[in-house]
């Protein structure tokens, strides 16, 4: 498929990004959706020992974007809204989040995603707008 490498480039291109060295999610992307996975660490945590919000919302962003991105192979998308509802706290295991295109016009696309505990659980949701952008795909971004 020639869709394939659309993919595979924004994979890399994602793991290639300063902010993921940290937290070492793996991505897998197919048309019009995106999974990302990462595995609980203390270094997440709030003070009541359990993952912090901003670790579900990278989630369920980064899954919804990818699988809006999946759909544009010449610009980097934009988040230009966000909806995130924490249902479920985590304390272990390994968390993964499911995003998908819902709708899409000329110019905005919108995904939905939902995060899983190990547990097959949904502990979030969340729903996004997203928009071409004016960054072109390219090399020097990490889309190789």
């Amino acid at each position: 498929m020639a869709n394939d490498a659309h993919f595979r480039k924004l994979e890399r291109m994602y793991l290639g990004a300063p902010i993921n060295q940290w937290y070492r999610p793996a991505l897998s992307i197919s048309e019009g959706s995106a999974e990302v996975s990462i595995a609980v660490r203390p270094e997440f945590f709030h003070a009541a020992n359990a993952v912090h919000g901003s670790v579900y919302f990278k989630l369920l962003d980064d899954s919804a974007f990818f699988a809006a991105n999946s759909l544009v192979e010449d610009v980097f998308v934009l988040t230009t809204s966000f909806n995130v509802y924490l249902t479920r706290p985590v304390t272990s295991g390994r968390m993964v989040a499911r995003g998908r295109v819902v709708h899409r016009s000329a110019r905005v696309i919108l995904a939905e995603s939902e995060v899983f505990d190990d547990a097959g659980r949904v502990v979030g949701r969340g729903s996004g707008a997203f928009m071409p952008g004016r960054t072109a795909l390219t090399e020097e971004i990490g889309y190789r």
